[in-house]
């Protein structure tokens, strides 16, 4: 009888993961974006990172109380650092433990990835920016671009083409109904 009833709460647990689109599921995954950067730079390349994070700052993650966009990228020594990504602590935090919400935080990647970010960072109008925070295999990975600042021209085409999009989509809608 207790295997049935064990059996039964399986199904159960694995039929709401199942009803998830795989949108949804990156969603979930997702813990935060950087949607200025992406408005205010040219996204050349991609890395993903390791974080080093103290306890209570995984669990404000796992809450969703994080900021990207103040954030950026800087090389030290060979060795990358995120500087302005704002951790909020939970109320629940313990009273030993003493919060820096906007501490200074190390990304984990290899010798080689940085040498080459290092060269292309030195070269004229390139930085590093936070592009997302996501969790892979249990583990806090942020993503990081190599981008180069737009001009106030390319902005308000980014706006420009953003509007057209929705009004476009306004149309569809109307139409369909």
């Amino acid at each position: 009888m207790a295997t049935k009833e064990a059996s039964s709460s399986k199904k159960t647990a694995a039929t709401p993961s199942a009803k998830l689109s795989p949108k949804a599921a990156a969603a979930a995954v997702r813990i935060a974006d950087n949607k200025k950067a992406l408005f205010n730079y040219h996204i050349e390349e991609r890395f993903e990172a390791g974080m080093v994070l103290e306890g209570w700052e995984v669990k404000s993650l796992r809450e969703g109380k994080v900021q990207l966009t103040d954030g950026y990228v800087v090389v030290r020594g060979g060795e990358l650092f995120i500087i302005g990504c704002q951790i909020n602590p939970l109320g629940t935090a313990s009273t030993h433990v003493r919060p820096d919400s906007v501490r200074t935080k190390k990304l984990l990647m290899h010798k080689e990835e940085i040498r080459r970010l290092v060269g292309k960072v030195e070269q004229k109008g390139f930085t590093l920016v936070p592009l997302n925070m996501h969790w892979k295999a249990g583990k806090v990975k942020c993503e990081i671009g190599l981008a180069k600042g737009k001009g106030e021209h390319d902005k308000r085409d980014t706006i420009k083409d953003r509007e057209g999009k929705r009004e476009v989509e306004r149309a569809m809608k109307s139409r369909n109904r």
